[in-house]
């Protein structure tokens, strides 16, 4: 049987990619592009993009990966998204505003809903501007032509699909995280839509990951120069989608460490947290949980610091300098969330012994950036211990911000746990979508079973790590006092 090849295209926050993948999981090319957006200035904080600025970008991606590379066969297209942002289409189906997951213009009105506690029992989410649910009502509040414009909504993954079959759907993983979907019927609530006075009727049909919506357009299959044939197979979120390709199973937990960095729990039945310290999200399907805390913004703040102060080394590099230090001259306090507070971190910075130590140099701050990232993941896995506690010696890791080493021993350390990650842990929604479209052609996921890394805490000294999480702690509370 000749081998098949994928179009998986994903849909990020500051990036989009799209990647012309084998079934085995060799990535043989890959387009990335950064996402423009635009400020609506009747609000405070509001973002929102131009579908077919990006639209033209993807499909332009595609064209030249595809003519680059004319010798492969595709057999599917797939996508992955990330949450909290949606497309919205008019009474002709054309998709004409895009409201990313940075777009907190409902945040005003919040005071406004009525029934949280039923709306995070429901929907396993706090009643906050970062939803659909909310985004939609800011716009009903400041713009009622365009809220009179929407006929239909979906997430940017399904997006994709529609771009691709012209079919408007969403996938659970996805429908949860609108606030207007109830995770124990597992479909659209009419009570939750009439409590953010949204109508029922814009809400899209639910399709599952993994399944086939037919084949591409005759429209795509003549643009981007592709056979009749190739089928469009549902993706979804970008964090379920890569705890896929991390091999997550009931009772794992599952590290995504990226822009943010999800610390979740695959559970087979669906989790209700009396005291709201943690979310729940619809997994692939629809018929298991994920249960997530979340110290909020990790990657970026390292990626940033990398840029600013060391635009010319490797991160490999990096990682090397770093490991040779045998203690640490400061901390730093940069992650944005202490999640089962509900409690945004709105200071950060770096905290020193005064006065200023003369043994203090650049890779000292760096260190510390990392660290606090290790920090802010194991105090958020400390947490959803407390939740459900986790009795597996192992973490399954997956997501770019793993590509330090140093990182994922100071996991590993903190954690006291093994921390397993699989080959291409760095391109993990590319591969998750590979997982899904392999399963919906027959064919064995081998690229999920090789090459695994484990990094275990008894083979490393984690005593400098140690020691910097309850100075960390005690100077970023200090920061951020929760009274």
């Amino acid at each position: 049987m000749p081998e098949k090849n994928y179009v998986i295209v994903d849909i990020g926050t500051g990036n989009s990619r799209v990647a012309l993948v084998s079934q085995d999981g060799t990535i043989y090319d890959l387009i990335s592009f950064e996402n423009k957006y635009y400020k609506d200035l009747l609000y405070d904080d509001a973002r929102y993009f131009n579908p077919a600025e990006w639209k033209a970008h993807i499909l332009g991606a595609c064209k030249t990966l595809l003519k680059k590379h004319d010798n492969l066969t595709i057999a599917a297209v797939s996508s992955s998204g990330a949450r909290e942002s949606i497309v919205c289409y008019d009474e002709n189906a054309n998709a004409f505003l895009g409201l990313p997951n940075i777009d907190n213009r409902g945040r005003k009105w919040m005071d406004e809903i009525p029934d949280k506690a039923y709306i995070y029992k429901k929907t396993g989410r706090w009643v906050t501007e970062d939803f659909p649910a909310a985004k939609i009502m800011g716009v009903k509040k400041m713009h009622e032509d365009v809220f009179a414009r929407i006929k239909k909504i979906t997430s940017v993954s399904e997006w994709i699909a529609e771009i691709f079959t012209d079919k408007i759907l969403i996938e659970p993983s996805q429908a949860c995280e609108t606030q207007l979907y109830d995770l124990d019927e597992k479909r659209w609530s009419e009570k939750l839509c009439a409590l953010y006075k949204i109508p029922k009727s814009i809400l899209p049909e639910i399709r599952f990951a993994g399944t086939s919506l037919g084949t591409v357009s005759e429209k795509i299959q003549k643009e981007l120069g592709i056979a009749c044939d190739v089928e469009f197979i549902v993706g979804g979120a970008d964090t379920q989608i890569a705890a896929k390709a991390a091999g997550i199973f009931a009772d794992d937990v599952c590290i995504v460490s990226g822009t943010t960095s999800p610390i979740i729990r695959m559970t087979a039945e669906k989790y209700h947290d009396e005291k709201e310290r943690c979310w729940t999200n619809a997994n692939l399907g629809g018929e298991t949980y994920i249960v997530e805390t979340n110290p909020g913004v990790t990657g970026n703040n390292y990626q940033r610091f990398k840029n600013m102060m060391f635009p010319e080394l490797s991160y490999e590099k990096l990682d090397e300098l770093m490991s040779e230090k045998k203690q640490f001259l400061c901390t730093a306090s940069f992650s944005s969330l202490a999640f089962s507070q509900k409690r945004s971190l709105k200071k950060g910075g770096f905290v020193s012994r005064a006065p200023f130590d003369a043994h203090l140099d650049k890779i000292d701050l760096c260190y510390a950036v990392l660290a606090d990232i290790a920090c802010s993941i194991c105090e958020q896995y400390r947490n959803l211990c407390e939740i459900i506690p986790h009795k597996k010696d192992y973490i399954l890791g997956c997501g770019g911000g793993f590509r330090s080493e140093l990182l994922r021993r100071m996991i590993s350390g903190l954690t006291e746990k093994k921390l397993v990650l699989h080959k291409g842990f760095a391109q993990a929604t590319v591969l998750g979508c590979v997982a899904l479209c392999n399963e919906y052609f027959g064919t064995e996921n081998i690229h999920d079973k090789n090459d695994i890394s484990v990094f275990d805490p008894a083979a490393f000294n984690t005593e400098t790590i140690r020691r910097y999480y309850e100075a960390w702690k005690v100077n970023r509370d200090q920061l951020n006092p929760s009274d």
